[in-house]
Parts: C-alpha cells; sequence; structure tokens
C-alpha cells in the first residue's frame, strides 16, 4: 500500500469480514464447517453491489467500506462513500479467486502457505474449518495458477518469498 501511497493513488482498504453473512446462515451447517466456510461466508452479492460494481465505473464512483460487523454480528451501518476516480481498492480476504468473486478484481495477490503456517496463525478452534476451506479452494479454483502474482508467505515477521508474477 505504500507504493501506491507513493504513486500519490488514493487507497481504499477492505477485508472480507466487513461482508461475511450473518451468523445464523454462516453457521447453518455448524460453525466447523469447511464447505459452509468456503462457500457461505462472503455475502458475494453484497459485495459486488456495494464495493467492486461501483468502484468499476470510470466517473463518479462510491463505495461502502463494510457491510457487516462481525463483533456484534450486525450490519456494520458504514456509510457509502465517494471515491477518487484514481483511487485502488486493496481487498483482504481468503478465496478471491473463487469462480463468483475473481470477476470483480483487476488484480489478485494469492499469499501461498503451508498447513503448519496456517495452523500456528489460526486459533485452534478454527483449524479444522480452515484448513478445509483451504485446500477445497485450491483444489477447486487453482489461485496459484490465476494470481497476478504469487508470494510464499510462511512467516509473517519475515518479507514473503515472490514465486511468480
Amino acid at each position: 500500500m505504500a507504493a501506491l501511497r507513493e504513486r500519490a493513488r488514493p487507497v481504499l482498504q477492505a477485508d472480507w469480514s466487513g461482508f461475511w453473512r450473518p451468523r445464523s446462515l454462516r453457521y447453518e451447517f455448524g460453525r466447523d464447517d469447511p464447505d459452509a466456510f468456503h462457500d457461505t461466508w462472503l455475502d458475494v452479492p453484497g459485495l459486488y453491489r456495494e464495493v467492486l460494481e461501483p468502484l468499476g465505473a470510470e466517473h463518479d464512483r462510491w463505495w461502502v467500506p463494510s457491510l457487516y460487523d462481525p463483533g456484534t454480528d450486525r450490519s456494520s451501518r458504514a456509510a457509502r462513500r465517494d471515491v477518487p476516480d484514481d483511487a485502488v481498492l486493496v481487498f483482504t480476504g481468503p478465496f478471491l479467486l473463487r469462480e463468483d468473486t475473481r470477476w470483480g478484481f483487476d488484480a489478485v495477490l494469492h499469499l501461498s502457505t503451508s498447513d503448519n503456517a496456517i495452523r500456528r496463525r489460526v486459533p485452534a478452534d478454527d483449524v479444522d474449518r480452515v484448513l478445509g476451506g483451504w485446500k477445497r479452494y485450491l483444489d477447486s479454483s487453482g489461485p496459484v495458477d490465476l494470481a497476478t502474482a504469487v508470494l510464499r508467505c510462511e512467516d509473517p515477521r519475515h518479507p514473503a518469498e515472490l514465486v511468480r508474477e
């Protein structure tokens, strides 16, 4: 993001947890279901409607930076914001190269990591769901082949290794 700011481009930041569906829908098949984590946690129509489509316009761009507050399990009530035409969105989250989301992004940086690195970063209660969803994503979406660039990211304390650009 610093590189974008150095080029004097306004940077918008958002995270996929701001576009989750409500807990009652995410946990419909149980809290630990990896397929539900992969398939249903993200409000894909909301992400397109409130972020990707309006930011894709040539002029009079706007966006809503979040729809959901995971802490309260309620709407974030984030206001619609006008955006300069040269702004860039940095959206972080898993599964961004799924068939239903990949078309909304101009470029996607895929962070490749091992199961052990995921186990170190994710709370123990979430490991099975996250690893199961991640393996499904790798198998079904092929993000390493589709991403604009791939970084190997095993330890957040050390810079990632560029695998492919």
